[in-house]
This record gives structure tokens, sequence and C-alpha cells, in this order.
């Protein structure tokens, strides 16, 4: 009896110390499978911040090169949409938002060109004439604790994400509802012949014979004057497809001033910031305020032109002629403008054969390509007593690497068309 209790407890003994050598190799095997999969978490969580901040941030890098210097304001307003979209996305299971800790300001930065990481400056060592075309958003999360492998002596660990966006031609896109004819030159192979970058286009609104741009509904034959005007306040109509897509002709609906007028800080009936945001300047150019009538967007005249005039976000000025009706008219000030502005002028429109209309039953004609246009003015609310022509300046082929529209949509290959939008290149 007790030869076999001795055995017992020597079995026992043995039993502990093989538990007791197991133990750290099974708190290891645990650690690497807890303790690494909530390091992958965090870097999950960490990399969709990151994505999300330069997708955000690139969006607001539309200087065009061509035009002069680029201002320092372009980004400084994309270093504001990376930390604001940024901030919107939470860390550490969800439980947590992002702050400024993992990702600050000096955490965005910028360069010419796709290049080494090493290559990329820091927003605070910008100056005016830098035209970046490249943003990269790093995240950090430090002190994160093991739940098992401190045990063993493993210490806090850090991890980091990493996310580089442009702007590429979409697939898909956003546009204003808007068409721009092409010029007598223009063919379908090079609908933008003829057409020269600042030059002044007037509308077709109000006298529906002559014109170089109308209303477009991209959905014939369905629409309307409330679709329309929904697309004007809101983004635009998005995942319109490539040319030769047919839309077709609204002719004239002057009841869309209140909609368009949104983007230019005018607030009017049921029409409010949000959902509907304003630019970041509601200065106006007219024949009258600008009679150049070229290149208001970075020319020279008697008052500040489009990019002098938005970054210092100078409101709607007056005097240019165009008899608006205000009773009733909310009109945004420097402060609102910078408080609640985005890129709202600065808008993509198909290129069509206006020509054609007339001809065609039912009246839609083939989206022959894509061009970036610059909002020059409020239009008259609907009860004005002289309705003036409108006028968009001509910025060029949306797909244009300088191009100063971007939009949202579908990203595209290699050999799309559509217009700029923000896209993840690392």
């Amino acid at each position: 009896m007790n030869t076999l209790s001795c055995q017992t407890s020597l079995q026992r003994g043995a039993v502990a110390i093989i538990v007791a050598l197991s133990l750290p190799v099974l708190i290891g095997f645990a650690g690497l499978a807890l303790d690494l999969g909530h390091l992958y978490v965090e870097k999950t969580e960490l990399q969709n911040a990151t994505d999300a901040c330069a997708l955000a941030a690139s969006r607001e890098l539309t200087c065009d090169p061509t035009a002069g210097p680029c201002a320092t304001s372009y980004v400084t307003n994309a270093v504001n949409a990376g930390l604001t979209v940024a901030a919107r996305n939470k860390v550490d299971f969800q439980s947590s938002l992002i702050s400024s800790t993992q990702i600050a300001a000096s955490d965005i930065k910028f360069s010419t060109v796709f290049a080494p990481d090493s290559t990329y400056v820091p927003s605070g060592s910008t100056t005016a004439g830098t035209n970046y075309k490249y943003v990269m958003c790093t995240a950090q999360q430090t002190g994160i604790i093991p739940w098992f492998m401190q045990v063993l002596g493993v210490g806090n660990q850090t991890v980091s994400a990493q996310a580089v966006a442009t702007l590429a031609p979409a697939q898909t896109n956003c546009a204003i509802p808007m068409g721009l004819c092409k010029l007598p030159a223009g063919t379908p192979a090079n609908p933008f012949a003829g057409m020269v970058i600042g030059q002044w286009m007037e509308s077709k609104l109000s006298a529906s014979a002559t014109g170089s741009f109308d209303w477009i509904n991209f959905t014939p034959p369905g629409g309307g004057a409330n679709l329309l005007a929904n697309q004007l306040a809101g983004t635009g109509v998005c995942s319109v497809p490539p040319p030769p897509t047919q839309v077709g002709e609204q002719g004239n609906i002057n009841s869309l001033s209140n909609a368009w007028n949104t983007r230019f800080g005018f607030y009017k009936g049921s029409y409010a910031n949000p959902p509907s945001a304003p630019d970041y300047t509601g200065e106006s150019y007219t024949p009258t305020s600008w009679p150049s009538k070229f290149n208001a967007y970075s020319g020279t005249g008697s008052i500040p032109n489009f990019l002098t005039a938005r970054s210092s976000n100078l409101a709607y000025q007056g005097g240019d002629g165009l008899n608006l009706n205000m009773g009733g008219v909310t009109v945004y000030n420097p402060t609102q403008l910078a408080a609640s502005g985005a890129d709202r002028r600065l808008a993509t429109v198909p290129v069509v054969d206006c020509s054609s209309w007339a001809a065609s039953n039912p009246q839609t004609v083939p989206i022959l390509g894509y061009a970036c246009v610059l909002m020059l003015h409020p239009m008259p609310q609907t009860g004005g007593s002289t309705k003036p022509d409108v006028w968009l300046e001509y910025r060029g082929q949306s797909t244009d690497p300088a191009s100063p529209c971007a939009t949202s949509g579908s990203v595209g290959g290699p050999g799309s068309i559509g217009p700029m939008i923000p896209s993840l290149v690392q």
C-alpha cells in the first residue's frame, strides 16, 4: 500500500512538472492565436482610417498648375478633409474614434509624383507653388497590451498602417445635369476641338435656339425638374456610364435656379446646408463684373479671380448685373463658407452635339466626352423680372491630370475616360 501511494505521488509530481514545463508553450500558442489576432484587427481598423484619409485628402488636390502657382489652401483643405474623414473611423475593436494620437496633421504628407515614402513632404513644410498630386496618410496605435504574451515578458506593441491616393480617371462618375455643346470644329472623335481653357460658354437656358450648354436628362425619358434640382443641390448624378451613353434634352427649366444657387451659398425655400453644401466662395463673375469673359479662374480683373476668392472664402459680392430676386434668400458669409465649404463650383459635365437634338426622335444624343467647367455666378430666382444668360467657364477635359475638377464614382482602368476621382494607389 505504501509502495502504491509512493508511485502515485511520483506520477502526480511528474504530471505537474510536465504541465509546468508545457505551460509557457501553451501560453505562447494562445498568444500567437489571440494576441496576433488582436494586432491584426487593430491594423485593419487603422488601414480603414488611412484609406479614408488619403481618399478624402486627394479629392482636394484639384489645382491646375498650368493656370499659375498652386495656393497653399489646396493643401490645407486636403489635410482638413483627411483628418475629418479619418476621425469618423474607429479603433480598438470599434470602441473608440480615431484621434490625433493615431493620425495627426503631420501624418498627412504630399508628393508631386508617386515616389518612395521618404520623399513625401508633411503639410507643415508646404509652400505656395507646390502642385501636389499624391497624398499619403499614416496611422499608428501604440501601447497595445498583449493578453497572453505579456506573461512571457512581451511588452506593449505598436501597429501602423499607410495609404497613398491620387486622382485617376473614373469608370463611372458623378456629373451635374448639364450638357456642354461641342463647337462646330468638334467631332465625335475629338469633341473638344476648338475649345480653349478659360473660354466662357453662354447658356441656352433662356434662349433655346442659341448657346453653348443646356440642361441634360441622364435617364430619358424619365426625370423632370425635381430630379434635376436634387442632382444640382446634391452630388450630381452618379454612376453615369461612359460615352456613347444616350442622354435627353430637358429644355428650359427656370425653376432650377434655387438648387443651382446652393453651390454659391444661397439658400431659399426648402434648401439648406446640410445637405446642400456651398463652395468655398460665392464670388460671382458675369460680363459686368469680369468684362473680358475669359479666365475668371486664375486671370486678372477688377475683382479677385476664383482661386483668390476661394482661398479667402469671399462671399457673393453683388454688383454683377444679375438682377437677383433676393427675397427670402439666406446668403452665406465668409465665416460660414470657410466652416462648411466644399468643392462645388468646379463641376463635371458631358459634352454632346446639341445640333442633333432637334433631328432626333426621341430627343436623345450620345455623350461624346466629359469636360470640367467653372460655375461662374448664381441664377436669378424664379420670379425675377429679367433673366440674363448663364455663363460657364471651360477648364479642359475632365480626364486631364491637371484638371481642377474631381468627382465621385468607380475607379476605371488605364483606358478609362471618365472624370478624375480619388483612387488608392498604395
